[in-house]
């Protein structure tokens, strides 16, 4: 592809992964778990994207992690308060207008 194209597709991600971990996150998950779920449903993200924008997202409410140490190695795990679900239900319905406005102008030149 293009670096522009890169570029672009970077940006449309980047504020989709938001959208998608806040959903994920409904069911508590740690950091390398949810890295895997966003890989298969099609968010490849890296670790270096993912875990500054869980702390982000825990610093403005959205999210709320705690440490789980009953096992060998010690876990943060996450997810999605009670603000977090009401961001992800209006990003939701901004994402399923915006899909449908797109599908409306790709349909409009098809014709």
């Amino acid at each position: 592809m293009f670096e522009s194209t890169d570029i672009h597709l970077q940006e449309l991600r980047r504020g989709t992964v938001v959208l998608a971990c806040l959903q994920l996150l409904r069911t508590p998950g740690y950091g390398y778990a949810l890295l895997e779920q966003l890989e298969h449903a099609g968010f490849p993200t890296d670790a270096n994207t993912l875990y500054p924008l869980l702390r982000r997202l825990e610093k403005q409410g959205h999210l709320v992690s705690e440490w789980n140490t009953d096992e060998t190695r010690p876990r943060k795990f996450y997810r999605t308060s009670a603000a977090g679900a009401d961001l992800a239900d209006t990003l939701t319905r901004e994402w399923l207008a915006l899909t449908d406005a797109v599908a409306a102008l790709t349909h409009d030149k098809e014709n």
